[in-house]
């Protein structure tokens, strides 16, 4: 079994009976290795010809016919992704889990990394029950593997997801080849660095059983339990402090944007990583998932781009038909890249986008009268953005293309 790193990444996902107008909210912070940039890319959608391929960070696997469009916030250095969303409504976002199934070798083969997988099943599902189906036989047909860091060929883990639409939620916890999913319907559930589906979920894998007790992680009596069986072993405190953060927030049923926001920005809890450690918070999402037609407007999906979202600004997207991005918050294109080449990890590479390396040095040169700033850029941002939503006229939608790319150029003239 390989060593357990720093413990990083939460997901958290509350249903339409605990939140304000009845939407279902997500949000998560992607908790990664200090110094790693990320980046914030939207993705057409495409009809794909027949028999093509897609290259992932590792490998290539078959393309399907059509991919929907998708918005992701990932690491600049790999094609998967840490958390998005698409088109559809869908929104996904991983966890590091370590495992029973974990021996320290295997994984090192390149294989799909969990973020490929999240970003995939994005491209290929219009429904949350689709993106766990999407995800399992990705997860069986092409296996987990391969170095999750550019920096670091040691960072080897396996993968838990939180997927949600604006109706449901689910949770798929893996160890290897072998998984299971449980659905959520009402109240909350958050995901950590740590297994936490027990004896009761809706899907496994054929032969989890036979298997854990093959290798003999399960005796065969009683109820089988997947965290029982396969965790090697976790810190559940962050688990737990979401828990209880969820819970206090849901008590009144109106739960909101600004109630998740004040999730991600819990810094006692460790669920907020400042910039000080050898993980830190890279970048965040909120979305708010909407119910076709209401009064709400279109659902809309916030992003930071940069990291620590106690200092980082949530700016909003909204799908459209023709939706853009500024170029300020995509790294550049590295020449002969190592993270491209085999063998990796040779040198650090510089990824910083423009936005990353201005709120970075703003944040050294006047820390809290920056933060300051930047949440009253924000507050106005999100009032400005939900009028403009709830009041938005059928078919025009397009008003909205530059919506992100506005908010964008407006943290960067801040910045100036």
């Amino acid at each position: 079994m390989s060593p357990m790193p720093p413990q990083s990444c939460d997901t958290f996902v509350v249903l339409p009976d605990k939140t304000k107008g009845g939407a279902v909210i997500f949000g998560k912070n992607s908790d990664r290795p200090s110094g790693e940039v990320q980046e914030v890319v939207y993705e057409p959608a495409a009809d794909h010809p027949d028999g093509a391929q897609v290259q992932c960070t590792y490998i290539q696997i078959p393309q399907v016919a059509h991919t929907h469009a998708v918005i992701l916030s990932k690491p600049a250095w790999m094609w998967g992704a840490e958390m998005g969303a698409n088109e559809k409504g869908v929104v996904v976002g991983n966890e590091a889990v370590w495992t029973n199934a974990l021996d320290g070798s295997d994984e090192k083969e390149e294989r799909l990394l969990g973020m490929d997988m999240v970003r995939l099943s994005l491209e290929r599902s219009s429904s949350a029950s689709e993106a766990v189906d999407v995800l399992v036989a990705l997860l069986e047909t092409h296996g987990q593997g391969g170095p999750c860091s550019d920096t670091d060929p040691d960072l080897l883990y396996h993968n838990s997801f939180l997927v949600a639409d604006h109706t449901e939620a689910w949770v798929l916890e893996t160890a290897g080849q072998l998984w299971v999913a449980q659905k959520i319907s009402e109240g909350y559930r958050n995901i950590s660095n740590c297994l936490s589906i027990g004896s009761e979920f809706d899907k496994s894998s054929s032969n989890i059983r036979d298997v854990a007790k093959e290798k003999g992680w399960w005796d065969g009596a009683g109820d089988f339990n997947f965290t029982k069986a396969l965790s090697s072993g976790a810190d559940t405190r962050r688990k737990k402090c979401g828990e209880k953060l969820l819970h206090d927030l849901t008590k009144d049923g109106a739960f909101s944007l600004h109630s998740m926001l004040t999730v991600l920005r819990d810094e006692a809890s460790g669920i907020c990583m400042g910039n000080d450690g050898d993980f830190v918070t890279t970048g965040s999402q909120v979305s708010v998932l909407t119910p076709p037609g209401g009064s709400a407007g279109p659902s809309c999906h916030w992003f930071t781009g940069t990291p620590d979202p106690q200092r980082s600004v949530f700016k909003p997207f909204v799908f459209t038909p023709n939706a853009r991005i500024s170029p300020f918050i995509k790294s550049p294109a590295i020449e002969n890249d190592p993270a491209k080449k085999t063998p990796r990890f040779e040198r650090a590479v510089d990824r910083s986008h423009v936005l990353y390396r201005r709120q970075q040095a703003a944040l050294k040169a006047a820390a809290a009268e920056t933060v300051t700033t930047l949440r009253q850029l924000e507050e106005q941002c999100i009032e400005e953005t939900l009028n403009t939503l709830g009041s938005l006229e059928p078919g025009s939608l397009s008003e909205l293309d530059d919506l992100f790319k506005d908010c964008v150029d407006s943290e960067l003239k801040f910045y100036k």
